[in-house]
């Protein structure tokens, strides 16, 4: 591997029919049912028997590689340490580095203290915090879209969603 491995680098979508081949592959794997080994992935080279199975996590990347680029986005990959500063956890999570800091103090995020200050996070524990939060999110969000009626004159559905935003506000306050 080169040191470009290890760095950020972005890919723009090329006009290509290959990509769209790639595409309709995955499309037509994904749609596939009934009954079926386990999937295997390869990934193949120029020369005959030349091939190499790669993992499911290494599949779902590049799943999502190609449809961006198909959908005409850019990608950009950005390879991650194991290990996060609090700033860094700060800008995965979308909130301030002090709130980082208070999610640690409440216990609500695990983290080391190699040294007397600098704060160390595993990147897996930030990951199921940013999942946790958001599905708690999503949950407030449904709990209060079950109990809109069509009937409700605009004005009450409106209040309904000020208190909505507000409960949510506080939510965030409160986890970070």
């Amino acid at each position: 591997m080169s040191a470009q491995t290890l760095e950020q680098q972005t890919y723009l979508p090329e006009g290509s029919d290959q990509l769209a081949k790639v595409y309709d592959f995955i499309e037509a794997h994904e749609a596939s049912r009934g009954e079926r080994p386990a999937p295997r992935y390869l990934l193949v080279g120029a020369e005959p028997n030349d091939s190499v199975e790669i993992p499911e996590n290494v599949y779902r990347v590049l799943r999502q590689v190609v449809e961006a680029l198909q959908a005409g986005r850019a990608v950009t990959v950005v390879p991650q340490t194991q290990t996060l500063t609090t700033q860094q956890a700060a800008d995965l999570l979308g909130v301030s580095r002090p709130t980082v800091v208070k999610l640690i103090d409440e216990g609500k995020l695990p983290a080391d203290t190699p040294g007397k200050r600098r704060r160390l996070l595993r990147l897996d524990d930030v990951l199921r915090y940013r999942k946790q939060r958001r599905e708690e999110q999503y949950r407030a969000i449904f709990d209060t879209a079950d109990d809109y009626d069509l009937e409700e004159s605009p004005e009450v559905v409106a209040e309904r969603l000020r208190q909505v935003r507000a409960e949510v506000a506080a939510t965030r306050q409160n986890h970070g």
